[in-house]
Formats: structure tokens, C-alpha cells, sequence
């Protein structure tokens, strides 16, 4: 037991090295990239509802019953000295052009104002990932150190066994004396295995979060306590808490519910168009003519929908509510966790201290406890409680050093957006 966990097949060198990994293979980052696409289909969607709109169609007509007169065709429209071919070819373009659309424009601006949630969802989910990623290799790091520190407990639980199998032998001790620390050192092993299953775990993490099927673990050379000032290079610190981007995708929500419902509401408005047609056919003699060019003008006037409008006005309403209250939830939330990600930095330093003092008290305690133990003054007792806090004092410093690190990570990506 006292052999060290096998390397993961795969070790993460550098933080550039991991950041690579996650922008190629993050399906995180690649749901948020396809949410701006999709936003900005949308809003070029939009868009076209206002802009002028061309078709042209050809067709060519031939009357079964009567293959020698022209099918469909007023003559009027032919031309002296002209007739309609047999089969007829025809061509039509028509152009259109929205001028009052008051829908419209209310749908062009709920559509830009997701687009612009989207981008600030992306830039959201950079955020997210790069301080999960920092906390998954500051977890696989600790487990790996704690992993190390469980097997020095081990071999410090076996060698005081061995010194009280030395003292019963030779009379100094007694049977219970030798039970004790045999227990300690079941309850080191114990230890010892439940820490190389949370490092096993912390691999399969950091594998899952860079996008493999496999446990990734971190190269002993990895720069920990630089973690904080290389996120520094792809991160940046916010001018204001308002600029954080999951508070201004869901201000931006908000402001697409709005207009949302306001283009339900301008349904009610009449709207004003512009249509222009150009009709061309086939002529004997000549290739052809065009025949007609009309414009007009298109007013369209709601009347009854069936109350299909007002519950379309309702339910973009209870969206907008949704959206709105979404918003203050959001801004709740980033409020109560810069708070505590300011404090934690305090809080993981002070325990950091008292953690030292600990395990410096527990080793001392412990080496003076040995000492009396060899020359008959202390108990087995003694000896087995003062190894398991000893025990105890390193891996709790081990933890607090991490989690010192972790909370100066969280204390600048809670207030941090990330561009890269």
C-alpha cells in the first residue's frame, strides 16, 4: 500500500496547455458559440421582415384541350401586330417593401437584444469554465498531495507499530499497548484508501472537464501558486459588478422580453407597403415584351383574430415577468457571491495560520511522545493519539493551502471577465 498511485495516462503541464484543451474540446464553450449563431440567424431574420424583398418566376404554359390559343392571356396586353406564343413563356418579378411596420421593427429589436444576451452568455460560459478548470486542477493537485501525505502517515503508523512489537518483546509493553497502534494503523490504511479514490476521482474530473473519456492528472512541474497571475492573462478584472456577463445577458433577456411583447401589442396597428410587379411573356414576332408594370400601394387593417393576438400579448407578458425576475435573482446572487469570495481570501489565510500552529504543535507533541515511549515513561495511548493528530494537523494544512489558493482564484473570476 505504501506504492504511489499509478500516473494518469495523461498529464497537464501548464495552465496554457489546459485552457488549449478546453477551448478545443469544451462542449460548454461550444453550445454558448452556437447560441450566438443562432441569436444572430435570428436577428438577420428579423431584419429581412424590413428590408425590400425581390422574386422572380418564370413559367411556361401550354393548354392540352387548345395547343394553337395562347393560354390566359388578354390580348390587350400583347401589343398590335403581336400575338401570344403557343406554348406561352412567362416571367414576373415582384418587389415589396415594408414602410410602417411597427411589429416589425419591435421583432428586429427583441432579436438584437438576445443576440446581445447570447454574447454576454458566451463570455458568461469563458468565465464559468475557466474557474472550474482552475478549481479541478487545484483539486487534483491536493489530492495528489494528500494522496502523498496519507502514505507518510502510513509509514509513520508502521514504524511506531514496530517499535511497540519491539517493547512487548523484550517485556517493556503488553498486549494491549500493541492492539492500539495495530489499530492506528488499520485506521492509516483506511485513510490511505479512501485518498486514493477522491485522486482517482479528481483525475476522472479534470479529464471530463477537458473533454476526455479518460483520467487526466497534473505534472508535478505545474506552477500552482501562479494559478491566480496566469488567469490574469486571459482574464480581465470588471470596471463594475454591473458588467458582469450572466447580469448583462439577463438585463439583455429582459430587454428582449420587452420588445417581445410590444411587437404582440403592435399586431393591433395597421401596416403600410409598397408592392411593384413587372410582367413579361413570350411574342411572335419578336422574343417578347413586357407587357405590364404596376405599383401599389398595400394597406393592411387587423380585425379579428380570434383572441389568438391577446393571448399572444399575455403570454410575452408572463415572459417578460419571468425575465425580470430572473434579473433580480441574478443580481442577488452575484451580490451574496463577490461578498463571500471577498471574505473567503481573509478566511483562507487565518486558517492557513492556525493551521501551521497546529501541525507544528502535533509534530512536537508527537516527537516528544515517541521519546518518552521509548524509555517506558508514556503509553501506547498516547503515542497512537498523538500520531493520528499529527495525521490529522498535515492533511488539514494541506487543505487549507489549496483552499487558500482556490479562494483568491474565485475572489478575482467572480469579478472578472474572460476574452480569450
Amino acid at each position: 500500500m505504501l506504492t504511489p498511485v499509478p500516473p494518469a495516462p495523461r498529464l497537464v503541464k501548464t495552465w496554457d496547455e489546459a485552457l488549449t484543451l478546453l477551448r478545443e474540446r469544451s462542449t460548454d464553450l461550444r453550445s454558448a458559440e452556437a447560441g450566438v449563431e443562432r441569436a444572430g440567424g435570428r436577428s438577420r431574420q428579423a431584419l429581412s421582415v424590413l428590408l425590400p424583398n425581390a422574386r422572380a418566376q418564370a413559367s411556361v404554359v401550354h393548354d392540352v384541350l387548345n395547343p394553337d390559343v395562347p393560354s390566359g392571356v388578354n390580348p390587350a396586353i400583347v401589343g398590335s401586330g403581336r400575338t401570344a406564343t403557343t406554348p406561352l413563356g412567362s416571367v414576373t418579378a415582384t418587389l415589396t417593401q415594408a414602410v410602417v411596420d411597427v411589429s416589425a421593427w419591435r421583432g428586429l429589436s427583441s432579436a438584437r437584444a438576445a443576440e446581445t444576451g447570447a454574447v454576454a452568455n458566451l463570455q458568461d460560459a469563458r468565465r464559468r469554465l475557466t474557474l472550474g478548470l482552475a478549481q479541478v486542477l487545484v483539486a487534483t493537485v491536493a489530492a495528489e498531495r494528500a494522496a502523498e501525505i496519507n502514505r507518510v502517515n502510513l509509514q509513520r503508523a508502521l514504524e511506531r507499530a514496530a517499535l511497540t512489537q519491539r517493547s512487548f518483546e523484550l517485556g517493556a509493553g503488553n498486549q494491549l499497548d500493541v492492539v492500539r497502534v495495530n489499530q492506528d494503523v488499520a485506521v492509516a490504511r483506511g485513510a490511505l484508501v479512501a485518498g486514493d479514490e477522491q485522486l482517482r476521482q479528481a483525475r476522472e474530473a479534470l479529464g471530463f472537464a477537458l473533454g476526455f473519456g479518460q483520467p487526466l492528472g497534473v505534472d508535478p512541474s505545474f506552477n500552482l501558486q501562479g494559478l491566480v497571475d496566469q488567469t490574469r492573462k486571459d482574464c480581465a478584472p470588471l470596471e463594475g459588478l454591473d458588467t458582469r456577463p450572466d447580469l448583462v445577458a439577463a438585463r439583455a433577456q429582459v430587454e428582449s422580453a420587452r420588445d417581445s411583447r410590444r411587437q404582440a401589442s403592435a399586431g393591433y396597428l395597421p401596416t403600410l407597403g409598397v408592392s411593384s410587379t413587372l410582367y413579361g411573356l413570350t411574342t411572335a414576332p419578336g422574343f417578347g415584351r413586357f407587357a405590364t408594370w404596376n405599383v401599389a400601394a398595400v394597406l393592411s387593417v387587423p380585425l379579428w383574430e380570434g383572441g389568438g393576438r391577446g393571448g399572444l400579448v399575455r403570454e410575452r407578458a408572463g415572459v417578460e415577468a419571468q425575465a425580470e425576475a430572473a434579473l433580480e435573482s441574478a443580481r442577488r446572487d452575484v451580490e451574496i457571491e463577490v461578498a463571500r469570495a471577498r471574505r473567503g481570501v481573509e478566511v483562507a489565510e487565518s486558517l492557513v495560520k492556525t493551521a501551521i500552529e497546529s501541525r507544528d504543535l502535533a509534530e512536537r507533541t508527537d516527537r516528544l511522545t515517541r521519546r518518552s515511549f521509548e524509555v517506558g515513561r508514556g503509553s501506547s495511548l498516547e503515542l497512537v493519539q498523538s500520531g493520528a493528530a499529527l495525521r490529522q494537523a498535515e492533511l488539514t494544512l494541506v487543505l487549507r493551502e489549496f483552499e487558500l489558493v482556490q479562494a483568491r482564484l474565485d475572489a478575482f473570476l467572480t469579478e472578472a471577465r474572460c476574452d480569450w
